[in-house]
């Protein structure tokens, strides 16, 4: 039976992190154990993840400053011991259920590396709903196709956070970035090794700002630079 390594990085997410922990803990399939960092948190998260570490399954990580969430996957690599690993948000945008089909998509050994699609088989007016605002749908519509053409994939949301990966193969990749652009780079760098990645189509409900909304437009720009940085510059 695979075991899955879910990191699931932490900040000021004290009205979701126990809630995405239990749905977590109810998935059946495979074996699993959850990785969370706390990324300096100021809010009473911290608090909750210290109770939630006293599980047996469940490790903690507590950074002494915000670092980011690219920090943070970072932090945990060190801690992986499952077979597989993925990146799990710590709101309630993306639905864990949704990490069963995920690891069915390793069931066989030619896939190394599966995203979790917030696109696929959808319409556009099924996005319209999903996603915060109509322009997180452009945005993240440009980005992929830039991913595409820069990296020669085909993918149709590069920039999910349902990334899945072997683990052996994730412990290679020398991770440098500490905040949002972990996406491009490690896209990128599957990207320059040649692997394909593989999709399926999950479940998502976006949030705003005021419900605790991180990302910026700002880090559309970091991620695009990003994106070039890990193709030809290094």
């Amino acid at each position: 039976m695979k075991k899955l390594s879910i990191i699931i990085p932490c900040y000021n997410e004290k009205k979701t992190i126990k809630k995405i922990v239990e749905k977590i803990i109810k998935l059946k399939g495979f074996k699993k154990e959850i990785i969370i960092i706390d990324d300096y948190s100021d809010d009473g998260s911290r608090e909750i993840i210290k109770v939630l570490a006293k599980k047996k399954f469940i490790k903690a990580i507590y950074h002494k400053k915000n670092f980011g969430k690219g920090a943070c996957i970072i932090s945990a690599k060190k801690k992986i011991s499952g077979n597989l690993v993925v990146i799990q948000d710590a709101d309630l945008e993306y639905n864990p259920v949704d990490l069963v089909k995920i690891v069915k998509k390793f069931s066989t050994s030619r896939f190394k590396v599966v995203y979790g699609s917030r696109i696929l088989k959808k319409k556009y007016f099924e996005n319209l709903k999903n996603f915060s605002h109509w322009v997180r749908i452009v945005g993240n519509i440009f980005l992929t196709g830039f991913s595409n053409f820069i990296n020669n994939q085909n993918l149709t949301d590069a920039h999910t956070c349902y990334k899945a990966f072997d683990a052996k193969l994730f412990k290679t990749i020398i991770l440098k970035e500490h905040n949002f652009n972990f996406c491009p780079e490690i896209t990128t760098k599957i990207s320059n090794m040649g692997i394909k990645i593989f999709e399926v189509p999950i479940s998502y409900k976006g949030r705003d700002y005021l419900e605790g909304k991180k990302i910026k437009l700002s880090d559309a720009y970091k991620a695009i630079y990003c994106t070039l940085k890990y193709k030809f510059l290094s």
